[in-house]
Order: C-alpha cells, then structure tokens, then sequence
C-alpha cells in the first residue's frame, strides 16, 4: 500500500544510508484534501548536505569510469520497479499533492518516458577529434560528466520533475543530491531513492535531504562540490538561484513560472479549441507552469467560444482526488487556496466580470472563468498558480501577438487555427521556448528542448540539451613528432 512509503521513507537518504535528520524541527507531510498527517520528517542540517555532497563527490568518480552499459542496466531496472508499483505510485501521489487519478497516471506515463530516454542517454556522449593549424597536432574534446550535481524539485509534478533531472544526470556519470520541496518529501525525493537503491545504484550516488531555507539558508547552492544546480520552480526563487550560482561559479538550469496564452484565431475548429483550452488551464487544478493563464479569442468568434468554454468548465466536478470522476483536486495548501481567492476578489473590484466564480472550501478551489479585466491590471502579468482563467477578446492577430507577449514571461502557449502554416508563422512571433500549434500548452517529451525565455528560465532540459546541461567538454591535444617554440 501506499500508506507504508509515507512511514518508512520519512527519513534522510545520505551516502546509501536511510537516517532520521538531526535539525531541531520536524517537516509535516500533509494530505491537501483532509488534511491527514501523512509523514513527520527531521529536516537535514547544514552539515548533514554536507555530508551528502562528499559523500556525491566521492562515489562519483567510480561511478563515471564505469563502463555506460553497466550504468545503463540499473535505468532498466528502476524502470521496470515503477511499473511493478505504479498503482501504489499514483496512489502516492493522489495522497501526497491532491493529484486526480488522470493527473497521476500523466505524472507516471512521463515519468517513465523520461526514464526510457535515460537508458539510452548513458550511451550518448561523444567526443571529437579535430584539425589543427599545427603540423602534427591532435586535438581530442572529450565530452565528461560536470561532477555533482544539485536539483531542486518543486512540488506540482514532483516524481516527474525531479526524474527528469537526477536519471540524466546519472545516467551521463554523475552524481546527484536531490531536494526535494517541503510539501511533497516522498513523490519528490525519498521514493526516488528508495527505487534506485533497489535498482542497484551504487550507494552514495543519489543522495536525498529533505529540509529548508528556514534551516540551511543557501547551503544547498552554496557548497562548493556541485558543478550544476537544477531547479524548478518559480522565478522569484530561480533568480536568487541564479544570483548565487554565478557569484560561486556554477552553472545553473532554471525551469520557471509562465503566464502563458492559448490563443483562438477566427478560423479555428471551436469545439477542439475549448476542449484544449480547458484541459491547458485545468489540468491539476492549473498548477502547471505551461498552464493557460490567459486565453484569447477573436472577437468574431467570442461570443461562441465563451458560451462553450463557460458550459464546460461549468461542468468540471471539484472534489475527492481519489475519485475518478474528479477535474479538480485540492491546490497544494492553504496559502495557495488564499491567495486563488485573493486573486479573483482583486480582478472583480478592478472591474472583470466573473462568468464562473468558483467557491473555496478548505483547499479545494473550484474553477473561476473572468473576462473584462483592465488591459493594465498586474493579474495579467503574473502567473496565476491555479483553476483560474483570464478570457480576452481581440481584433486580429496584430493585437493577439501584442497582448500575447506583453508579459514578463515565455515559457510555452499554443494557437488554434485552420491553416497550420498561419499557425507556424504566428508562433514563430511569440517569444518563448515552446509554442503548439492545434494543441494544449501543456506539454513535454523526452527528445524536444523543454526551456523557457525572458522569467521563465535559464538553459533547456530533454534530449540533446541535457548532454549540455549535465556534461561539460574537455579539450586534450597530442603532439606528435616536436612543437617549435619561439624561445
């Protein structure tokens, strides 16, 4: 059952050891639809992420002379370890982050995709011999492991998103210490180790400390070991990441916040276009960084896609996670359900029209549809965490590209068209690192380069990128025969 990985990985997972942590409070573990104490976890102190990171750097250098497919063999495993326990795993994580049953099996359908990728990314790396000006001159460029590396996941898609950052990162020979976010210590972090420890990985490899800025400050990014911090989450904390990182030298890949924007040209299919814009905004109670925030219409065609994509999420039922027919779970805690219905209050009284304002009830948020808000209102240039939604109405595409941009943030978006190649042109002036065309915003695939532009990131993750983000390149030449020298 799931209910026994909340009580025996609510521990510390440091140098291949399961231990309790040694700070002076503990992190609570709750349910965010009823509340039950899942798990109580000693946080990690300064010392002990120290102690995590040695431990990181000592294994790794083993770890990276072992030949790719020896490493390959434990992705396999830990692969087939999710599929053995995937009901348990979604049951997790329904229990762990208010995930409904359709986000969970999304969560599981990616998180082993990725893994997949990882089985063959050990593979990838290459090297490179190139011509020299000088006679006799071999340059080589070896592609290595960067080392260490940190992630930071966040607590929306944790089993997801940290997957996506430590199976890379050790699948290309490094070593990882993984934090995990505080409301979400199991899916994000512990659980992870438990199936890589189970997999074989190497004791030492894939650390795990469950802790706190309240408790370490910026020890995590700070330390000296690791070469590469990975975070996800939102751009105010992914800015004082960066700021850190660069004063220590290191390198960082940020996945921040987005406001993104489905639009809906004039010659759209509608039925198709509400069905994507409901799923984009709505999908885990809209915390998802590629959700739509706004969706914008032309003005020819509001009228029928607002009466639409107005009945259906009408239709969305609000509750229990673990019931199949639940749209909307429970957002992650109070604070969050707070500042959703803070949102909503402030977007009426600056003069938007509600066309579903959905009620709060402990934290599950109902869905709220608002249209009407002043162009210069701050709600449109901020990421609305959450199952709420700014319906705006344009007159041709000139204004839907000004209004689409006119944000701080370019994560992702999509347009809904009948001609794709006025899709194609339309996305290719949108300034972000992803745009769809007929299709959701919310989307990612092992292969493709998942990043963002402007406060929506730093680098890119998938793929070829990866090789870029958690490797680094090293130049070696051989001289053969003698050089001349000047002097």
């Amino acid at each position: 059952m799931a209910s026994s990985y909340f009580s025996d990985l609510a521990q510390q997972y440091i140098d291949g050891e399961w231990r309790p942590g040694t700070g002076s409070w503990d992190v609570i573990d709750f349910n965010p639809y009823d509340d039950e104490k899942l798990a109580s976890i000693t946080v990690a102190t300064v010392d002990e992420v120290d102690q995590a990171y040695r431990a990181a750097a000592r294994a790794q250098k083993q770890w990276a002379e072992t030949n790719p497919y020896t490493r390959r063999a434990v992705f396999e495993r830990a692969l087939r370890l999710i599929e053995d326990r995937e009901q348990e795993i979604a049951d997790l994580i329904i229990a762990e982050l208010g995930g409904t049953r359709v986000k969970a099996g999304l969560e599981l359908h990616l998180a082993k995709e990725f893994l997949r990728e990882s089985i063959h990314l050990a593979l990838r790396p290459e090297g490179k011999i190139l011509p020299s000006p000088g006679d006799g001159k071999e340059n080589r460029v070896y592609r290595v492991p960067v080392g260490v590396v940190g992630v930071i996941s966040p607590f929306n898609f944790p089993f997801l998103l940290s997957i996506k950052s430590v199976a890379p990162a050790l699948a290309l020979g490094n070593a990882v210490v993984l934090k995990p976010h505080q409301n979400t210590p199991i899916a994000g972090g512990t659980l992870i180790a438990k199936i890589f420890e189970e997999a074989g990985l190497p004791g030492g490899l894939l650390n795990v400390v469950v802790t706190d800025i309240a408790e370490i400050g910026d020890a995590f990014i700070e330390h000296p070991v690791p070469k590469v911090i990975s975070f996800t989450g939102s751009d105010k904390v992914g800015r004082h990441v960066a700021t850190v990182c660069a004063k220590h030298f290191k390198r960082s890949v940020l996945e921040l916040g987005g406001n993104s924007a489905l639009v809906v040209l004039d010659d759209a299919d509608i039925d198709y276009a509400v069905d994507a814009a409901v799923f984009s905004r709505f999908v885990h109670q809209g915390q998802v960084c590629m959700a739509a925030n706004r969706v914008l219409v032309d003005a020819s065609v509001a009228e029928e896609f607002t009466e639409k994509f107005v009945a259906k999420v009408r239709s969305l039922k609000t509750g229990d996670p673990r019931d199949p027919q639940t749209v909307i779970g429970p957002v992650i805690n109070s604070q969050q359900a707070a500042a959703l219905s803070g949102a909503v209050d402030q977007a009426i009284a600056e003069g938007a029209t509600a066309l579903v304002r959905g009620t709060t009830e402990g934290n599950l948020v109902a869905p709220s549809v608002l249209t009407g808000l002043p162009a210069d209102s701050a709600l449109l240039q901020q990421e609305i965490f959450g199952p709420v939604v700014f319906l705006i109405p344009f007159d041709g595409e000139e204004e839907a590209v000004r209004v689409v941009n006119d944000t701080p943030y370019g994560l992702s978006g999509a347009v809904h068209t009948g001609d794709i190649e006025r899709g194609v042109a339309f996305a290719k002036r949108i300034d972000t690192g992803m745009f769809h065309v007929n299709d959701g915003t919310v989307h990612d695939e092992p292969l493709v380069p998942f990043g963002g532009e402007k406060h929506s990131g730093i680098g890119r993750l998938n793929g070829e990128t990866t090789l870029e983000a958690f490797t680094t390149i090293k130049w070696i030449s051989v001289q053969h025969g003698r050089s001349g020298f000047p002097f």
